[in-house]
């Protein structure tokens, strides 16, 4: 049978959005839509606000980092980068003490490539630009299909060696952080895991998505205790959290484990937690560590999961 094939084609944003502000901000600011941003630049974005006021000007969107609770601003701009939003952009981040930085365009001049290059390579190392092209496209006439692109991105590797001018132990082991879940990673890929595991940087945890909203799950590497963990961390949902210990017995039977159930009452976040004692310094323990990394974190993904997105669902 032959096969039959449609044609690709590139939309006019403006076709799409009007405005920036009123339309694609809008849009930009709904869950699933910044759920898509995140998976391309690899960290859990969660919105706090569009519009915020930074003396007279207005960021677009200011975020936070789930995990780490981070500031994100978020610049949008459907035309070709220019002078006047590269400044906008500073003014926000500063004005927010924002540690990751990202500019929406339609098209990028070469000369602000430059400036978001040298901005990732002259900052210190816990500022993050991201320069973002935004692309819409269409088969034939079927739904619309946003892409984002990264155009410029931090260079952590350059970052780590910077920070480690004045701190050679604190770049020694976020190296190792690094190349730890790097080779987890690995590891997970050749047991064809079904985990969705963002990019791995050299920090004491990484990064899995959770079908449920408002929760992920964090693994963790503890140097001074000689542990590693791995966790449902829920950010900003007391609610959440309270309804899920109330089915303790019932999860922790299903596991085989117990847990340690975090409520964090002087916090926002909540924690539910599995450790194990090991070094992750031990190189020659990896290949265990990561095998129980792995099955561990797929059994409380399989086992809060569907519990989570119930209670989500639930008025």
């Amino acid at each position: 049978m032959k096969p039959t094939f449609g044609k690709l084609n590139k939309v006019d944003l403006r076709k799409i959005w009007n405005h920036e502000a009123h339309d694609f901000t809008k849009w930009l600011a709904e869950e699933e839509n910044l759920s898509v941003l995140s998976d391309e630049i690899g960290i859990d974005i969660t919105l706090i606000d569009t519009e915020v006021n930074v003396g007279s000007f207005n960021v677009d969107i200011l975020a936070e980092e789930e995990s780490s609770n981070r500031k994100i601003v978020i610049e949008n701009q459907l035309e070709s980068t220019d002078h006047d939003h590269l400044g906008k952009l500073i003014t926000y981040a500063s004005g927010h003490d924002a540690e990751i930085v990202i500019w929406i365009v339609k098209n990028v001049r070469e000369e602000h490539k430059q400036a978001i290059d040298w901005l990732n390579e002259h900052t210190d190392d816990k500022t993050y630009f991201f320069l973002i092209k935004m692309e819409v496209w269409q088969i034939d006439s079927s739904s619309y299909a946003p892409k984002f692109q990264k155009i410029s991105e931090p260079n952590d590797w350059a970052k780590t060696i910077k920070s480690g001018k004045s701190s050679k132990q604190l770049t020694e082991t976020k190296l190792l952080q690094q190349e730890y879940w790097l080779k987890f990673k690995e590891y997970a890929e050749e047991k064809n895991t079904k985990l969705r595991i963002y990019k791995a940087y050299p920090q004491h945890w990484l990064d899995v998505r959770l079908e449920a909203l408002g929760a992920h799950i964090g693994l963790t590497l503890n140097k001074f205790d000689k542990v590693i963990g791995t966790e449902i961390y829920i950010p900003d949902n007391k609610r959440l959290y309270y309804e899920l210990e109330k089915q303790r017995d019932y999860i922790e039977e299903e596991i085989h484990n117990k847990l340690e159930w975090m409520p964090l009452e002087d916090r926002k976040a909540c924690r539910i937690k599995l450790v194990k004692k090991a070094d992750y310094q031990k190189r020659s323990d990896w290949e265990n560590q990561f095998k129980w990394l792995l099955e561990n974190t797929e059994t409380l993904y399989t086992t809060f999961n569907s519990r989570a997105k119930r209670i989500l669902k639930e008025k």
